[in-house]
């Protein structure tokens, strides 16, 4: 005589819920004989049918797929569907790889943090950066928030600001020369597959602790020492930041780098046509 289990029993065996066995007879790859009172009884094909779906479930396939596959069971099926998801598992371990790689250099930048000499001007050759960039002016963090949420969406899967050090504003030539340190006409991230791009050359950096209300401090710093030694002032101010509000909430933690390009008084630079340092290309 054929066994049949009642759906309490199915339920516990299998540590599936009765809603989801129902679910699973509604869309039809499931389908139990009705008993007295209408009670729902399990049979053999229906056991054979679980095993089937928990373990594709398991791996990955919607249940549309499963559907379609106990439609049509054969070998064929079986060892196209594998090898489907043969695909699928090695499609996630290359996820898993650039992630990897991706929280690997965060840890590095912030290790790095620790060892930047802070206040402290120096001068350094730079490459040219890619970058994606929104040319659009804020005063408050908040309204820098909004942008850089439109910079992440331009490539989700490859920028992030959890200890990232390619996230900064642009600070205006203008502004910075007339104490104006905190007005911004744009913001970036730094990436490769960025449409814009950052001139390489020299530059004079600075970076320091603590509120981003210090630009007024630390900006006018870097300009005269950029005039005490002979440099002209030949991009806009970068305000990088390496550690902000999504590392931590101790604002004594806090640190940015302020950066512009620069080049001797004394030399004859030929002009490029280009009047700002990120530009499209």
């Amino acid at each position: 005589m054929e066994k049949y289990f009642k759906i309490g029993e199915i339920s516990k065996l299998y540590h599936i819920g009765p809603d989801s066995l129902r679910y699973y007879e509604k869309i039809g790859i499931l389908k139990p004989k009705r008993g007295e009172n209408q009670y729902r009884l399990y049979r053999t094909e229906d056991i054979w049918r679980l095993n089937v779906i928990r373990e594709l479930r398991e791996l990955g396939f919607s249940m549309e797929q499963i559907g379609v596959y106990l439609k049509d069971h054969t070998v064929s099926t079986t060892k196209a569907l594998l090898e489907e998801e043969l695909h699928m598992i090695q499609k996630k371990q290359e996820e898993l790889r650039r992630l990897q790689r991706n929280v690997k250099e965060r840890v590095r930048m912030l290790e790095e943090c620790g060892h930047q000499e802070m206040g402290k001007v120096r001068l350094c050759h730079l490459p040219d950066r890619n970058c994606h960039y929104i040319e659009e002016g804020y005063r408050q963090d908040e309204e820098m928030d909004v942008l850089i949420k439109q910079l992440l969406n331009k490539s989700p899967e490859t920028l992030y600001i959890i200890g990232s050090n390619r996230i900064g504003s642009v600070i205006p030539k203008e502004s910075a020369g007339n104490n104006r340190c905190r007005e911004y006409s744009g913001v970036f991230i730094i990436d490769a597959k960025g449409d814009a791009v950052i001139r390489g050359g020299d530059y004079l950096t600075l970076s320091y602790c603590g509120d981003c209300g210090q630009n007024y401090y630390f900006l006018p710093k870097l300009l005269d020492y950029a005039r005490e030694n002979g440099y002209r002032m030949a991009s806009d101010v970068y305000e990088i930041l390496w550690v902000d509000i999504h590392v931590s909430e101790r604002v004594e933690e806090h640190i940015t780098e302020l950066q512009f390009r620069v080049e001797r008084e004394n030399m004859n630079v030929k002009k490029r046509g280009i009047s700002i340092t990120c530009w499209r290309r």
